[in-house]
């Protein structure tokens, strides 16, 4: 494990952070890394609110845990999930781990991104050693990890020493919602090989239907939770009434999986 993640480690040194630019469609202003591809994007009316549906598919943890202390994100794209959580927990730390500073600097001057204060800390730093600094370990509720560099061939960090020390900074019952993307031409083979890595490293695994544009989120459970239907969809509904997410999708989403598991 160490061998992997200190090569991982002097392949992030060797790199250079991408340029970031940005494009406005429709209302809609998009975060862009030396690319067309979309890193992040924002609904100017509603700068609050998760535009992206497999975004919103993050936050799928919220069937199962109500009020958390500690979410983090690691990956800050356009600073959806940071903003929304940083709003609708007012009593949650929120963290935020993002390697290019261009990125930083992008969401403060074009995405609404607050300033640190003591609830909210996004903090320029490679994931690899977030997870690995043992001050973290057994101390967050959530972990949403969305990482992927200007290419976006494939989840920057998906090996299983990786998702070990996702898991190691994690309270007993925590959780982990994941975004697993890529080349059409590997996609499947990147996604396999990271939901196998999930499932050595957690007590069970679940993701989502695909999306648009090929993105599948899926979550992790520290341990596994019994799962209630109904009491799902009640929850979907609380969900959809505070926070306007589509939450009934998500167990639909997640009943589908189960019945094809079985």
């Amino acid at each position: 494990m160490k061998q992997a993640i200190d090569m991982y480690r002097a392949q992030q040194r060797a790199q250079t952070h991408p340029e970031v630019s940005i494009s406005e469609f429709i209302g809609v202003r998009n975060l862009h890394l030396s690319s067309d591809a979309i890193q992040g994007s924002m609904r100017l009316a509603m700068p609050d609110q998760i535009e992206l549906e497999y975004v919103q598919q993050m936050m799928m943890w919220l069937l199962f845990k109500k009020d958390p202390r500690h979410i983090a994100q690691l990956g800050l794209g356009a600073a959806a999930l940071t903003k929304f959580c940083y709003r609708q927990f007012p009593t949650a730390n929120i963290t935020a781990i993002e390697l290019n500073p261009h990125v930083i600097n992008a969401c403060h001057q074009h995405f609404k991104l607050p300033d640190n204060d003591e609830r909210l800390q996004v903090i320029e730093m490679d994931a690899m050693d977030f997870v690995t600094d043992h001050r973290h370990h057994r101390s967050l509720d959530v972990l949403q990890v969305d990482l992927y560099d200007a290419a976006a061939e494939a989840p920057a960090l998906g090996s299983p020493a990786f998702y070990q020390a996702c898991a190691d900074c994690l309270t007993d019952d925590g959780m982990l919602t994941v975004n697993l993307f890529g080349n059409p031409d590997n996609y499947e083979a990147n996604c396999t090989a990271n939901l196998e890595a999930l499932e050595a490293a957690f007590d069970a695994v679940v993701w989502l239907p695909m999306v648009h544009d090929a993105n599948t989120v899926a979550i992790a459970f520290k341990q596994s939770p019994s799962v209630d239907f109904d009491a799902l969809y009640e929850r979907a509904t609380e969900i959809r009434v505070t926070t306007k997410l589509p939450a009934a999708k998500w167990v639909n989403g997640l009943k589908a999986w189960m019945q094809g598991a079985d």
